[in-house]
């Protein structure tokens, strides 16, 4: 590959980010998750009687922009037939709003489609809650009861085993199964037309016996708190709603998500909370302040990626050559600076006599660090540490909590230590092992590695690295990759697992190493790009896009860099096929290699396609 072509898109690359930095020096790329918060957000209006017109409007335009010719909806571009989850959401939502109707023809092919692949009954669990509290199918009982919040921490299985994630949507939840609550308007549309059997228990629990053992544990621990049942019960409902209001952010939102603000409000309602409490109209105004234009239609997202985009282009930037007293670094810098939290939040539980210091996610988050924003933040800020008090203070704390956050067992997890306990996935909730525990995985234990082998004093041969190498040897497939908790899939894991052991000392010529280049090499696409299915990671196997994605390629080079000391044919092919891929403009361009709840909830993330090829190509090039 021609180095003065490389530097050409280098260039061209670092021009596109600069002009798209906003006034307070972030980036604000969209976190797109598809229509279903769209759908969610005419309901939410719907139900409350807000009738912001011009956004249902909108956001009824979005949702049709992205209906498939069959009727269907679907969640990623390679999904066979589509999906029912998203195509129950905006056929209710289009109802709802009240500008179609059932005689409208993509509304007919909608409800055809919902009614051949199963009818209503097949909707992801998180959707029925939904119809339930909007009156649109039976009520049930939660498995959890209420009173759960009530038990020890040093009880076997109590609320905080559970990640903050799964709690922030657990706890109106909770509170909505205990009062047995749903909201109908006059504007309310009839769903009944969608079912295909009227089973009584539309929820369908499907208990185990492992399951039933569970809940029959939880069921004792509540017995054994002394009081009377029902003051117990007053106790735990009035816990679970102190545990909402205490984490609800400064724009209103609670944990700055926008499933967890949406079952809050309904949640505060059920507790007799009139719909123009100042709590529920903040709330609803800092989901409204999500919105964001893609492509021309109103997205409302589900929470914001200011920090992660910030951090991961002023790094990348620097990285392609930008000054770290470039006016762009510096902006970025002290916006990341002023993102730095200070708040004691969840994490503390578990890793108690640690001060704050982790950054979180979205702009308006200051009690939810996670260990990846973290470690990019401090990326982001390493170049001026040495020349800037204020940088060499946020870094020392920064430092000092991302290190806290090991797991016992060696690997990093994204929000709190040590909550990983694999009985919690028996439980009868889809995608439990998604939403209640927060393991150590591969991309958050090689991209810290990577951090700490890099960035830091830290010697290789620390017990806290050599651990963590360690727990990333023992977590190989035995294809040779990784899987990745919060990418598609394998290739990302295996992207963060290769450069983190490079980072902190690995051989690349250990025979697992070697595997894992083995099995890159033997993935690569004709056109020299690397492309792998959001199919992946229902399936738990490598599933091939059977077309090349730009973002997930820039993975893979990226990886294959880091192991080889002199540019592969497979290097050389990656790279070419990302410079012709920059400007290609095609449905791989928006195919999302992001997820936060395997065969419900993907990510694109819109800054991605300029982010890694930038830096894929600045370490080709610095490196060889």
């Amino acid at each position: 590959m021609e180095k003065h072509h490389v530097k050409e898109h280098i260039k061209s690359l670092i021009h596109t980010l600069q002009n798209n930095q906003l006034d307070d020096g972030s980036w604000g790329y969209p976190f797109d998750t598809g229509i279903s918060t769209d759908a969610y957000m005419i309901i939410l209006l719907r139900t409350l009687g807000i009738n912001d017109e011009e956004l249902i409007i909108e956001l009824t335009e979005r949702i049709l922009s992205k209906q498939e010719k069959n009727g269907s909806w679907k969640l990623f571009y390679d999904e066979d037939v589509g999906n029912v989850t998203p195509t129950v959401e905006s056929y209710y939502a289009l109802l709802y709003s009240g500008y179609y109707t059932k005689k409208d023809e993509q509304l007919r092919k909608a409800r055809e489609y919902i009614l051949a692949h199963g009818g209503i009954e097949k909707v992801h669990m998180f959707t029925k809650f939904m119809l339930a509290l909007t009156g649109q199918t039976p009520q049930t009982n939660l498995p959890i009861p209420v009173e759960f919040i009530l038990l020890p921490t040093s009880f076997p299985i109590n609320f905080f085993d559970i990640t903050s994630f799964g709690r922030a949507n657990l706890a109106p939840l909770m509170i909505l199964g205990a009062n047995k609550f749903s909201k109908k308007t006059k504007r309310s549309p009839d769903l009944s037309d969608l079912y295909t059997s009227r089973s009584d228990d539309f929820f369908n629990w499907t208990e185990t016996r492992e399951s039933r053992s569970i809940i029959s544990s939880i069921e004792q621990g509540i017995k054994s708190i002394i009081g009377l049942p029902q003051h117990i019960h007053s106790l735990a409902i009035q816990r679970a709603k102190q545990y909402m209001l205490d984490r609800i952010e400064p724009d209103g939102t609670l944990s700055n998500y926008f499933s967890a603000t949406f079952l809050m409000i309904f949640a505060l309602l059920s507790l007799g909370h009139s719909r123009k409490d100042p709590i529920i109209v903040k709330a609803v105004k800092g989901l409204k302040a999500m919105k964001w234009k893609i492509n021309g239609h109103e997205h409302i997202q589900y929470t914001t990626a200011n920090v992660w985009n910030t951090s991961l282009i002023s790094f990348t930037l620097q990285k392609a050559g930008v000054s770290a007293r470039d006016p762009v670094i510096t902006k970025a810098n002290e916006y990341l600076l002023s993102r730095q939290q200070n708040k004691y939040g969840d994490w503390a539980i578990r890793n108690p006599g640690i001060p704050p210091g982790g950054w979180g996610f979205s702009d308006m988050n200051t009690m939810d660090p996670d260990v990846d924003d973290t470690t990019a933040s401090l990326r982001a800020i390493s170049s001026l540490v040495q020349q800037d008090k204020q940088y060499q203070q946020s870094w020392d704390k920064g430092v000092y909590w991302v290190t806290s956050m090991q797991n016992s067992d060696g690997g990093w997890p994204a929000f709190e230590r040590n909550v990983d306990k694999k009985i919690l996935n028996l439980l009868p909730i889809e995608g439990a092992r998604f939403l209640l525990t927060d393991p150590s995985s591969a991309d958050l234990t090689g991209r810290t590695l990577e951090f700490l082998g890099f960035y830091t004093n830290l010697s290789k041969n620390t017990n806290m690295i050599e651990k963590g190498k360690e727990w990333l040897m023992n977590h190989q497939e035995k294809d040779g990759s990784w899987y990745g908790r919060w990418g598609i899939c394998y290739i990302y894991g295996t992207w963060a697992a290769i450069t983190g052991l490079m980072a902190s000392g690995g051989d690349p010529t250990d025979a697992k190493i070697q595997k894992a280049i083995k099995w890159l090499r033997d993935i690569q696409n004709k056109d020299g790009g690397w492309g792998e299915s959001c199919k992946s990671d229902k399936n738990r196997e490598y599933t091939p896009l059977g077309a090349s994605n730009i973002t997930q390629t820039a993975w893979a080079v990226d990886a294959l860099i880091a192991a080889h000391d002199k540019p592969t044919p497979e290097i050389q092919a990656g790279i070419a096929y990302l410079i012709e891929a920059i400007y290609k403009d095609d449905w791989t361009s928006d195919y999302p290699v992001g997820q936060g709840m395997g065969g419900a909830f993907y990510i694109h993330y819109h800054g991605y396609r300029y982010i890694f090829p930038l830096l894929a190509l600045a370490n080709y090039d610095s490196k060889y």
